[in-house]
């Protein structure tokens, strides 16, 4: 089982830089134990132009067997024979991937003593994998390796060259290439994508694999388009671990990402069993039968609609519209006449416009809807003489000092018919298995309001401006801790009531 990595370099900057990143000097061969056998480190060629690092691992074929307890792929037992002569000591798999978090652990945390200047600074990097297991083929090496700033050449291997006739062999010779990564970030990408491309692992995958991969891909595997495939194949397609993974990512990309740009995470979590059963063979047919949950950002929507089709309402706000999904689901139905969607990011307004398709819309569609900015902390004379607006997921990203300010423009100054409020329900995040005790569901969120304290502010405001109010559950309501989503329907001039789960 082999792997080089290489990187050219100037007088200024020479290439045996790389020794300093691998904490391994050029001039030694050395060696290291692992549970499967030895790992050699070496390096071929070393001077200021051009240096390459050689990872060789030898396994040992009878301690495999010992510690893995005779299984193989999906946990069967393997025939005797095959327990022993199999491709283990020749392709890159998962025992590749424990080599080069053993023996590069520090250069993978971008840690270098000596030379500290070094890791964060891009180089060019070559890599080379003679032979590498691709279950899915050469197109799912590009798509996994591509997106992540690599120029990938994968050669299927023939499966005898004697017989061409026989085809191709499921392996590739692989190289990879950039000059925009970091080594520190190119060992992690190894790490997590040699065993999922191999589909297998040679132990047991046991919970704290999920932190391994959360470790590896922090930085990268929250944006990567192939992350459900990722997650799932890295921790050997078992559904609770991989719904626990998507969970951790889901909130990672929230905690970095503009919330203008994203669904809320109670979104994100209700869609994590779907994508946690999603598989590219036999297992994603075998998912497609199972009956799936609606996500709970469909689910606040429909309740949402329907409260809507209740108020009669035909000329309706979407204020903080963010790209836009409220506006195309109300889109749908004809009786909604006038659709407004506003925002204060003109970015979520231009990715929402994009979602809608508003260039390639008929001209009677696009007169049912508008988009525009706006600021709910300021009263605005285009806000006035709508029969609704909506407020879903709102309220929380603001501030509690201009809280205020936003129910004066909204309650006082446009004063719809019918104003709808969705907020998370604090008392619910107990629920969240991976959510942190005393962490919020958004890292933009500025509070969120258990049941009590959100019926005791509508209260308030409906008080305050003349409006009655009811209160309704979206989401499975726990009979201990209430629904994931909490709505207000505030209605102008009629008697404040409150409603059972909706």
């Amino acid at each position: 089982m082999f792997l080089t990595i290489s990187t050219t370099g100037t007088p200024e900057r020479p290439a045996t830089d790389l020794g300093f990143l691998l904490h391994k000097h050029p001039d030694k061969a050395q060696a290291f134990s692992t549970s499967y056998g030895t790992a050699h480190v070496l390096y071929p060629e070393a001077d200021a132009g051009r240096c390459t690092a050689a990872l060789l691992l030898e396994v040992d074929a009878v301690a495999l067997v010992r510690r893995g307890r005779g299984k193989g792929r999906g946990g069967a037992p393997d025939a005797a024979l095959a327990q022993y002569v199999n491709d283990r000591p020749y392709a890159a798999s998962s025992l590749l991937a424990v080599a080069l978090s053993r023996v590069f652990s520090s250069a993978m945390k971008g840690v270098c003593n000596a030379r500290p200047d070094l890791p964060g600074q891009p180089r060019p990097l070559r890599v080379e994998v003679p032979a590498l297991p691709a279950r899915g083929g050469p197109d799912l090496v590009r798509r996994l390796f591509e997106p992540l700033g690599w120029t990938v050449t994968a050669d299927p291997v023939a499966l005898d060259g004697q017989f061409p006739e026989w085809g191709a062999s499921r392996y590739v010779r692989l190289v990879l290439e950039s000059s925009a990564l970091t080594l520190a970030r190119a060992l992690r990408h190894l790490y997590v994508l040699l065993p999922v491309l191999d589909d297998a692992k040679h132990y047991w995958v046991s919970p704290d694999e999920v932190d391994k991969l959360l470790r590896a891909g922090e930085d990268w595997l929250p944006e990567h388009p192939e992350q459900t495939l990722i997650t799932s194949r890295y921790l050997s397609r078992r559904r609770s671990l991989t719904r626990q993974a998507m969970e951790r990512l889901e909130l990672l990309r929230l905690a970095e990402a503009d919330d203008s740009e994203v669904e809320e995470i109670d979104n994100a979590v209700g869609e994590i069993d779907t994508a946690a059963g999603e598989t590219d063979d036999a297992a994603e047919a075998e998912a497609r039968t199972e009956e799936r949950p609606t996500p709970l950002a469909v689910r606040r929507r429909e309740a949402i609609t329907a409260a809507l089709r209740r108020s009669g309402a035909a000329r309706v706000l979407d204020l903080g519209c963010g790209q836009g999904q409220l506006v195309q689901e109300l889109l749908k139905d004809p009786s909604f006449t006038e659709i407004v969607g506003v925002d204060v990011s003109m970015r979520a307004l231009t990715l929402a416009s994009r979602r809608l398709g508003l260039e390639r819309m008929g001209e009677r569609q696009a007169a049912r809807v508008k988009l525009f900015q706006g600021s709910l902390a300021y009263t605005d004379s285009r806000l006035k003489g709508y029969d609704a607006a909506v407020l879903s997921e709102v309220v929380e990203h603001v501030d509690p000092p201009r809280l205020p300010a936003l129910e004066y423009a909204v309650f006082g100054s446009a004063r719809p018919r019918t104003v709808l409020v969705t907020t998370p329900n604090a008392e619910y995040n107990v629920r969240w298995e991976t959510l942190p005790a005393g962490h919020l569901r958004h890292g933009d969120h500025r509070f969120e309001w258990t049941r009590a304290q959100f019926r005791a502010w509508a209260r308030a405001v409906a008080a305050r401006h003349g409006y009655g109010v009811e209160f309704a559950a979206v989401g499975p309501d726990d009979p201990e801790v209430g629904p994931p989503t909490q709505m207000a329907v505030f209605t102008l001039g009629s008697d404040a009531k409150e409603a059972k789960a909706a």
